[in-house]
């Protein structure tokens, strides 16, 4: 090889090098620049799941706190009335009867915002109470099965919580499904959800796609700020088989 040509294919060895270069550097900023903008988005998200469930724990005090004790008030004064007649003690009763119907719901929804058997017991004991209490009001079978004795942190049991409710509501008002099969088990440091059911299924992509897929959002982001995986199999009759794990 002449000097001339040797000089040449430096030359051309030197531009390679420098392009390779800039590739790499590229590359690197691409990948750094879509792992901060995920943690960026998590965090995000994180924040506004925590404030969500701060608020949901604000209103649930409140309610059981202030409200509730205001009302067995009110309740105990009207209790405490003469009627002149028989018309006035009726009014009086129903009255009394409106009052514990609203304690009653007032109740029910402190604990859907924030189950005392949730922070008392943890996740395996609030998903049975939650599954217990929906039982009489629907048709569909669930099988729970859980390991014994499951507990972890509590923002993770909250988001689990939240997990477990929004695919049974779903399965109750779109699945037309008649058996719910939901396995949680905990192996290795990592816990695992998985729940099927039988039902009609429905077009993935399509559904997240759509204001219908608010729940799949709520899901994938729940899992995503737990550092999870998420997934999903279902088709048009097919049912629908939702995965869960996330690391502990």
């Amino acid at each position: 090889m002449d000097p001339i040509e040797k000089e040449l294919y430096n030359s051309i060895l030197i531009v390679v090098a420098v392009i390779a270069a800039i590739m790499v550097y590229f590359i690197i900023s691409i990948i750094r620049q879509q792992r901060r903008y995920r943690f960026v988005t998590q965090q995000k998200i994180k924040a506004e799941i925590t404030t969500l469930e701060n608020e949901r724990r604000r209103i649930a005090a409140d309610l059981h706190d202030e409200v509730g004790p205001l009302l067995s008030a009110v309740k105990l004064q009207i209790n405490h009335l003469d009627g002149a007649n028989s018309h006035e003690q009726e009014l009086i009763e129903k009255s009394s009867g409106y009052i514990d119907d609203i304690i009653r719901k007032m109740r029910e929804i402190s604990n859907d915002l924030l189950p005392n058997v949730l922070v008392r017991k943890g996740l395996v004991a609030a998903v049975q109470d939650f599954l217990g209490k929906l039982k009489p009001a629907t048709k569909i079978h669930i099988n729970f099965q859980h390991n014994e004795n499951l507990r972890f942190e509590t923002a993770k049991e909250v988001n689990m919580y939240r997990i477990v409710q929004e695919i049974v509501h779903n399965s109750i008002k779109h699945s037309g499904a008649s058996q719910l099969n939901i396995r949680l088990q905990m192996k290795e440091n990592m816990l695992r959800l998985v729940t099927e059911d039988d039902g009609v299924g429905f077009n993935f992509d399509e559904i997240r796609k759509t204001k219908g897929g608010l729940g799949l959002l709520n899901l994938q982001s729940r899992t995503d700020v737990m550092g999870g995986e998420f997934s999903c199999e279902t088709g048009e009759g097919k049912g629908t088989k939702y995965m869960f794990e996330i690391p502990l």
